[in-house]
C-alpha cells in the first residue's frame, strides 16, 4: 500500500527497473494541458507541455514561439489580426 500522500489522483504511476531486478513504483505529477489558442482555441505549436518548475527555469525564447501575439494567439489568427489593424 502505498503512502497516504501517494495515494492521488493528480500522480501518474511510473514503473521502473532498479538495479536490483525487481520494479518499483514512482510516482510523478502528470503534465498539464497543451496551450491554447485565445481565439480560436487551437492548440499552439512551439509552447512546451511542461510542469510549472521546469517552466521557470526554462529561458523565455523556448517557452514560446518568437512572432508577435507568440505564446498566445495560434499564427492563423495572429496573420489575421495584424491584416486587420493594418486595414483600419
Amino acid at each position: 500500500m502505498p503512502a497516504p500522500r501517494l495515494r492521488s489522483r493528480s500522480l501518474r504511476k511510473v514503473f521502473r527497473r532498479v538495479p536490483g531486478g525487481r520494479t518499483s513504483i514512482h510516482y510523478k505529477r502528470k503534465k498539464h494541458k497543451q496551450a491554447r489558442c485565445g481565439n480560436c482555441g487551437a492548440v499552439l505549436k512551439g509552447v512546451p507541455r511542461e510542469l510549472p518548475y521546469k517552466m521557470r527555469s526554462m529561458a523565455k525564447t523556448k517557452k514560446r514561439p518568437e512572432r508577435p501575439f507568440g505564446g498566445v494567439l495560434c499564427s492563423r489568427c495572429m496573420r489575421r489580426n495584424i491584416i486587420d489593424k493594418y486595414r483600419q
